[in-house]
């Protein structure tokens, strides 16, 4: 049996990995966080098949005890926002022996994470970044849809959030922290310069209508046009479900584009407040949607696209499943490779998508050809 420390354990995303692990016999659930009350509250509503622990800390200033008390086997860390953090909790993982995964979304943290893979590799340990939405969906929903390509020149695609579910305050701060700046995605064949929550654009989401979307920073921007040489434009785009909150926060990214404010990360907890104020008018539905155009393997034109939709709130399962899905592996004894990594050709399609079936959430593909 693997002990699993889940940092942030009952916070948005990790509560959700911890039910997921609960039955799993193999599993046995440490629940971390900064609130003890919190967290012994969250464990006795987990119908888990071994008992469950918990521990207080905080990760800035706990760290090392945190880990010696909860002696864990693997280590998920859910606490973001992690665009201002470092490797602490990783390293100290491979110091005491145990797989590290994280959820995390920064584009630099994830990117970077191979400064750890002598040390990850020597230890013989799993240490893997971005276990969540990006890039470990998305790099997924490529390489199952890889094959059918000569050349993969254009990866356009997004999520649009459910108003009644909505982002967290880890979610908000790391939002903020980009929007209105600058940053590069590759459009035309060139890295070129966009500016977070700008780039409007409308798109209609199966099953949910007309959703706003802007760019956002993510790993993947610097990530896949490594890995697809192809690739000549690279476009992500997140937005809220109600176009008042999105065209709201994108008047006040100008601001920060035009250096008159330095950034709206100070604003996340009361705009955040705000927002939700808000959920009367929204729903619990939310939807993912990538398209894919290159040519196929005659040279004829081909463009392919995948759709998911999440209804009933189910929708935040999609995050946290990866990580959830590679603890389970670990735990079950299956090789992965030790190294640092980003969470790129891990888990198949497949693998997501199977565990996504107990949940309100649907998935399309289309085609299209110049035959």
């Amino acid at each position: 049996m693997k002990r699993v420390l889940i940092i942030g354990g009952y916070g948005q995303f990790g509560s959700l990995i911890a039910r997921a692990l609960a039955p799993d016999r193999s599993i046995a659930l440490i629940l971390a966080g900064r609130d003890g009350e919190k967290a012994n509250a969250f464990a006795k509503t987990l119908q888990s098949v071994n008992p469950v622990e918990t521990c207080a800390g905080d990760i800035r200033k706990d760290l090392a005890h945190l880990l010696e008390t909860a002696r864990p086997d693997i280590v998920i860390h859910t606490a973001g926002p992690f665009q201002d953090q470092d490797y602490s909790v990783a390293k100290a993982a491979i110091e005491h022996g145990s797989h590290y995964i994280d959820l995390a979304d920064g584009r630099d943290f994830v990117a970077g994470i191979g400064t750890l893979d002598k040390q990850a590799k020597a230890a013989n340990l799993c240490v893997i970044a971005g276990a969540s939405s990006v890039p470990a969906l998305s790099s997924a929903v490529i390489e199952q849809y890889r094959p059918a390509f000569k050349t993969l020149e254009t990866i356009e695609y997004g999520i649009s959030t459910a108003q009644k579910t909505g982002m967290g305050l880890a979610t908000a701060h790391g939002v903020m922290s980009y929007a209105g700046k600058p940053f590069k995605t590759m459009i035309n064949g060139e890295m070129q310069i966009v500016h977070g929550w700008q780039g409007l654009k409308y798109h209609r989401f199966s099953g949910l209508g007309r959703r706003p979307l802007g760019y956002c920073d993510i790993p993947d921007l610097q990530l896949f046009p490594a890995l697809h040489k192809d690739l000549r434009t690279l476009q992500f785009r997140a937005g809220t479900e109600l176009s008042t909150l999105h065209l709201s926060l994108w008047l006040l990214s100008w601001p920060v584009r035009w250096h008159i404010v330095k950034s709206l990360d100070p604003l996340a907890a009361p705009l955040l407040k705000l927002a939700k104020k808000f959920d009367i008018f929204g729903t619990d539905r939310s939807g993912f949607y990538m398209a894919l155009s290159g040519t196929d393997r005659q040279g004829a034109p081909l463009a392919i696209g995948f759709d998911l939709t999440a209804k009933q709130g189910h929708g935040l399962n999609i995050p946290a499943t990866p990580a959830t899905l590679i603890a389970q592996k670990l735990a079950a004894g299956e090789k992965i490779p030790p190294g640092a990594v980003p969470c790129i050709g891990i888990l198949s399609l497949t693998d997501i998508l199977s565990a996504l079936k107990p949940y309100e959430i649907g998935w399309q593909t289309w085609q299209k050809t110049a035959r």
